[in-house]
């Protein structure tokens, strides 16, 4: 995939960080524009679109959770791909970055290879959702997703703002619909990598997937878990004009 013109922005309040993926990534072909605060990079977000957008847990201003919510709730910058950057021991920041919206996660300290091997498969994932010309909508229960353009809506006329974690995940599942799907298969299909022994990850992202759908009962009646082998869609899936 070719990096020329990539623009990448990115948050953290340490100048070292900031100097070292700025020279590293624009080696690479990426525009790198960094932040040092919360308000900064809200500011720098309002006026340069981006491609994708790296995210510091902690801030001095603000937290990474609370500018992972505003992004994903921008009328322009919505679906943009998110890493967030964590630190290495904490779970509960990978898994609450997730639920909000984060596409990945790389916990400190971190090789910059690693962390622009996880941009170039996310923007590679984002080329590849828009790549199809016209409309292809995929019907299930009571929703409908337009694969082109990532909008997914319930017959009610909501329609629910989908991470690019969570359009994968959710196609993925549409495409072999009433298969179970075991957790390598997700994690290798939505994240590019094999999950980490007993990580979460995988199981957060499922649980994230059905509260958008409204898969709330228990057990849940549309993403089914399938003890001791992975997850179920048990719905029919057809094309939709």
């Amino acid at each position: 995939m070719s990096t020329a013109g990539k623009s990448i922005l990115m948050v953290d309040d340490d100048q070292e960080i900031r100097e070292l993926l700025q020279t590293y990534l624009s080696r690479s072909g990426f525009q790198v524009h960094a932040e040092a605060d919360g308000r900064g990079f809200r500011r720098a977000l309002e006026t340069t679109p981006c491609d994708l957008v790296i995210l510091d847990v902690m801030l001095p201003d603000e937290d990474g959770f609370s500018l992972c919510r505003w992004v994903r709730q921008h009328p322009r910058q919505a679906r943009v791909p998110i890493i967030m950057l964590t630190a290495s021991s904490d779970e509960a920041d990978r898994v609450i970055g997730l639920e909000l919206g984060a596409d990945d996660y790389l916990g400190k300290p971190f090789s910059p290879r690693e962390l622009q091997a996880r941009i170039k498969a996310l923007l590679r994932r984002a080329e590849f959702g828009q790549a199809a010309p016209g409309s292809a909508v995929l019907a299930f229960d009571d929703w409908r997703l337009d694969t082109v353009s990532h909008r997914l809506f319930h017959r009610d006329g909501e329609e629910v703002m989908l991470s690019g974690a969570d359009f994968a995940l959710l196609k993925l599942f549409l495409d072999h619909p009433q298969q179970i799907l075991d957790r390598d298969t997700i994690g290798n299909a939505t994240r590019g990598r094999e999950p980490m022994p007993l990580d979460r990850i995988v199981d957060m992202a499922v649980s994230r997937l059905r509260q958008r759908l409204r898969d709330t009962d228990k057990p849940p009646r549309l993403i089914r878990t399938v003890r001791g082998s992975g997850y179920l869609l048990a719905a029919h899936v057809c094309s939709a004009c």
